[in-house]
């Protein structure tokens, strides 16, 4: 009995060290050699694992960086200029800057010109609402107000406005990486060039209504008149689906479109003010 039990013991044990020499020598010559440069890069970068840069997090971006030579389509929207520089470092590689970024709401329907018809009674998510109607206003492009954007927003950079029922947006905290614009269901949150001196020119507005209709729902909204387009020296204004809007490459900022639009929907954002004509 005791000899039966030595020999199972024995026989086990060998069993188990020939196993163990197999499992080894399949894991050498299955073995992944990781590019040390991936941990350097994981280093210089923020941290933030936000997405923004089109990845995972930060160590899928590295390791994408690291093994791909082309650079055009890497840039991490929380580090920026400065982080890229770092990263670009690593590897002896030139980094083209880019133009600063931040999100910007295309809707200026606060409470108070945009008037609302009913009351939501359901879960607080501008993506739920969105599902089952068109909001509590006649605009069914417009902002819902439920805050999904603040939620998404990792950096605090996005706030409710309780007098205007829209988040506002911090120019300071604000970091381009693109989440809020992801979480919005109505589309209507868009990265933009920050612009020279911060300063910048955008339409305010999503809808594709025609203009009798949008006038009747929202008094700053574009009725589609097109005497912006009209007024552009720099063809930077386009119109489609009765909306019309400004590509920020080739806006001057001349303010011209401004000047002629009816309703106030295009906001020129961090300019001095006009000078008087008196």
């Amino acid at each position: 009995m005791t000899s039966t039990l030595l020999y199972t013991i024995l026989s086990l044990s060998l069993l188990g060290g020939l196993l163990a020499v197999v499992l080894y020598l399949i894991a050498q010559k299955f073995k992944v050699q990781e590019d040390p440069r991936i941990d350097q890069v994981l280093e210089a970068l923020p941290g933030a694992n936000c997405g923004g840069c089109g990845y995972a997090g930060c160590r899928a971006f590295a390791e994408s960086y690291v093994n791909n030579p082309e650079m055009t389509d890497f840039f991490c929207p929380v580090g920026g200029n400065d982080v890229m520089k770092n990263v670009a470092m690593v590897l002896g590689r030139e980094v083209k800057e880019q133009v600063p970024r931040l999100a910007v709401l295309r809707c200026n329907g606060s409470c108070d010109v945009r008037p609302r018809l009913n009351v939501y009674d359901g879960s607080m998510s501008c993506a739920v609402a969105a599902d089952l109607y068109g909001g509590e206003t006649g605009c069914s492009y417009g902002c819902l107000g439920l805050g999904d954007c603040v939620t998404a927003c990792t950096f605090d950079a996005i706030h409710m406005n309780p007098q205007t029922c829209l988040p506002e947006i911090s120019e300071d905290t604000c970091t381009s990486c693109g989440a809020c614009v992801k979480a919005c269901p109505r589309n209507i949150l868009e990265l933009r060039p920050k612009g020279p001196k911060n300063r910048r020119i955008y339409i305010a507005c999503a809808s594709k209504d025609k203009g009798a209709v949008t006038r009747k729902v929202c008094t700053v909204g574009c009725i589609g008149c097109q005497k912006c387009v009209k007024e552009c020296p720099f063809e930077a204004i386009s119109f489609a689906d009765n909306l019309a809007y400004i590509d920020p490459s080739k806006c001057r900022l001349c303010r011209k479109c401004t000047a002629v639009c009816p309703t106030g929907c295009i906001l020129e954002i961090n300019f001095p003010p006009k000078k008087s004509s008196d």
